[in-house]
């Protein structure tokens, strides 16, 4: 059984504005690489032969990083959105651009997460599922779509955002398609797979299965949330293969400068050619390439933009600066 990759990127990160002004939120560096990263070595490590991203914002920064996948141990494809078809819309597109295989994983782009995917895949061959949904519990499912299963953990419903939702379980953001059911999916149209796939593809009787899995799971779609996941794949809540080798809580790139009195701890991730100066305390931050931080500054929970500086005794929490 083949198992190909589709990897949605095309959004504009709106709610990550103004981080993604000129980078899209996939490339947005999490714990020392791009976030699609962390992503593409997940796939390839399940044992995905080959992986579509489907871009659309400034989708011409991804093939420079990402080059053909040979690297990451997988094959890379690119299929661009002249404009933005929506989750089912670019799902279609990207399909086009398959080699022949069994089934697909659909992965959001936003979405970090420690579950189990070789369990997934295999969980969906065994039912002879024809679709099958990664589902987690959340304590308030209004943000999202949440899901109804039967016993056997068939999907009974499926509804997008609502105030009172029927269920905790939500859709996670990783989801399996057999190749031929993403044919039912119409071409050149803007289509939500969660509003209109998900609910067509149960309304038409395919056999549409819940893969539950309550391990390690964030939304990356703001900039809390970023810095959390960086810091979280940094001091080992959840791991990673694609997070640079470290030791202790914190990330150091080579050929950043740090003084030997400031400290740097809680998940920190500074990039190349940063300085930072005496007496400063940086805590489960990110500090962009060449920024240059003053003495006794004190740094949490926060995002400072490349190139930026930050002025001598300056404190900031939880904010973002400099883009």
């Amino acid at each position: 059984m083949k198992t190909s990759a589709i990897l949605l990127v095309g959004g504009m990160g709106t709610r990550l504005m103004p981080l993604t002004s000129k980078t899209p939120k996939p490339m947005l560096q999490v714990a020392g690489v791009p976030f699609t990263e962390h992503q593409i070595r997940k796939a390839s490590q399940a044992g995905i032969s080959e992986i579509v991203l489907a871009t659309s914002y400034k989708a011409e920064l991804f093939e420079p990083y990402f080059g053909d996948g040979a690297k990451f141990g997988i094959k890379i494809k690119y299929a661009v959105e002249e404009s933005a078809l929506g989750t089912g819309g670019g799902i279609r597109n990207a399909a086009a651009l398959l080699d022949d295989c069994d089934q697909v994983v659909i992965f959001n782009g936003d979405v970090l997460s420690g579950h189990d995917l070789a369990a997934q895949i295999q969980f969906h061959i065994n039912n002879k599922a024809e679709v099958t949904m990664y589902l987690t519990k959340v304590a308030d499912a209004r943000a999202y779509g949440c899901v109804e299963l039967l016993a056997d953990n068939q999907v009974k419903s499926f509804l997008e955002k609502m105030e009172n939702p029927v269920s905790n379980l939500i859709n996670a953001g990783c989801y399996i398609f057999n190749r031929k059911v993403i044919d039912q999916i119409p071409a050149n149209q803007v289509v939500s797979v969660e509003r209109v796939t998900f609910p067509s593809f149960l309304n038409s009787g395919l056999k549409v299965y819940g893969y539950l899995d309550n391990s390690y799971w964030l939304d990356i779609g703001n900039p809390q949330a970023l810095v959390k996941a960086s810091a979280d794949l940094i001091t080992g809540v959840i791991t990673s293969v694609a997070t640079p080798k470290h030791s202790g809580d914190h990330l150091i790139a080579a050929g950043a400068q740090v003084s030997s009195s400031a400290i740097i701890n809680l998940g920190t991730f500074i990039e190349p050619k940063v300085v930072v100066e005496s007496n400063c305390q940086i805590s489960g931050s990110i500090i962009g390439s060449g920024a240059k931080i003053g003495a006794n500054c004190k740094i949490v929970n926060s995002i400072i933009a490349p190139d930026t500086q930050i002025e001598a005794g300056m404190v900031v929490i939880s904010n973002y600066l400099g883009f």
